[in-house]
């Protein structure tokens, strides 16, 4: 059973930071294209940030540039989402994904929630001011 657990997350103040982990099993994703979303309360999933399945493209959407980082580790079956910086506005579920292509040759394949087959369960990251 192929399975995408994140972890992580937590209570933080703003200005903080928290690094969350997505570890894959049932299958291994290192030829994978790998990203993460969040959703807030009454607000639709929404792209956050993802590589490709060797990290050589990296995007990140525009609110969490130059304040998130994204990496993986092929090794571990792991990828990685380094938040620092943090607002309250980051406050959301996060969730990490998995696509079934290495990569998209156009930031869009990234962004698309329908690129990923496969979803974590989420973890809840709480930014308070």
């Amino acid at each position: 059973q192929v399975q995408l657990v994140e972890s992580g997350g937590g209570l933080v103040q703003a200005g903080g930071s928290l690094r969350l982990s997505c570890a894959a099993s049932g299958r291994t994703f290192s030829s994978n294209a790998m990203g993460w979303f969040r959703q807030a309360p009454g607000k639709e999933r929404e792209f956050v940030a993802a590589l490709s399945w060797n990290g050589d493209k990296i995007y990140y959407a525009d609110s969490v540039k130059g304040r998130f980082i994204i990496s993986r580790d092929n090794t571990k079956n792991t990828v990685y989402l380094e938040m620092n910086s943090l607002k309250p506005e980051d406050t959301a579920v996060y969730y990490c994904a998995a696509s079934n292509s290495g990569g998209y040759s156009s930031g869009r394949g990234y962004f698309r929630l329908t690129s990923y087959a496969y979803w974590g369960q989420g973890t809840q990251v709480t930014v308070s001011s």
